[in-house]
């Protein structure tokens, strides 16, 4: 990838994330080119992270001078600006770039009516930032098999990809999409109840948090599987299956079942243009 010139537009919360992914594997950071909101976000880029930064607040070109000369062009705005920002830079992209778009929602046939270039789907999630991320990629109706490669391998330089049809990606968006922040409002809950058993914020931070990451990585090490890592700390008529059974009465199921639903019927509304 090191030989292709990468724009990405938008580096807030999903593009930020990609950008230092994508230096932290080892992309030269000479070979990006970003746009973002302020001058002093894009100079902060500069001199921290070596990157061609373009701010929208002092160069009204910004979008257009960093997808030029650009081999890939990865979209990272709000839903609500794709289409915009894809119509604004339209005329400025090499006609052989590949544009990919990290937004929920916008369909690869509504980036194609607004651009000549070949478009790919991505929906990544925040861990790309740490090289732990899961994107699922889904390519458009002019995308080749070397595009959803090229797609393939920026990506997988900040985690694990899953090639999917473009009729998943919505639903994928709320598992893995969303996921992280359902892990996060979990150890946000877990924490107040060990303060309110009389911990401090502090001790209760590395009590939830450093389990979290412990179970985490002992799931990926063991080789088994939840249910059976579970059942191992779950003695029988123990404490743990005391608790176990309190959670079950709660059926978790139904209400993660619940949230995704809400979450695909969200991204079907932002699908249909309502932002």
């Amino acid at each position: 990838m090191n030989s292709n010139r990468i724009a990405i537009l938008g580096t807030g919360s999903m593009g930020g994330a990609i950008l230092h992914g994508l230096i932290a594997s080892g992309i030269e950071a000479a070979d990006i080119s970003v746009s973002t909101k302020s001058e002093a976000s894009a100079a902060t880029l500069r001199e921290e992270l070596g990157v061609s930064a373009y701010s929208l607040e002092t160069n009204a070109d910004a979008n257009r001078a960093a997808v030029s000369g650009a081999h890939t062009v990865i979209v990272g705005v709000k839903p609500g600006y794709v289409l915009e920002v894809l119509d604004e830079v339209a005329d400025s992209l090499s006609e052989d770039a590949l544009v990919i778009s990290v937004a929920a929602g916008i369909t690869t046939a509504a980036m194609e009516a607004t651009v000549s270039n070949p478009v790919v789907r991505a929906m990544p999630n925040t861990p790309s930032v740490v090289g732990r991320g899961v994107t699922g990629i889904a390519k458009g109706s002019r995308a080749t098999g070397e595009d959803l490669a090229t797609a393939t391998k920026v990506f997988e330089s900040v985690g694990k990809v899953l090639v999917i049809e473009e009729s998943q990606i919505d639903a994928l968006s709320t598992i893995s999409g969303s996921g992280p922040a359902y892990v996060f409002f979990l150890i946000e809950q877990f924490t107040a109840t060990a303060v309110s058993m009389g911990f401090t914020g502090e001790q209760a931070e590395v009590m939830v948090h450093d389990t979290f990451l412990g179970a985490s990585e002992l799931l990926a090490a063991s080789g088994k599987s939840p249910e059976e890592l579970r059942r191992q700390v779950t003695s029988p008529n123990g404490t743990t299956m005391r608790a176990i059974a309190v959670l079950e009465e709660a059926n978790l199921k139904a209400t993660f079942d619940k949230a995704t639903a809400a979450a695909l019927a969200r991204a079907k509304e932002i699908a249909e243009g309502n932002l």
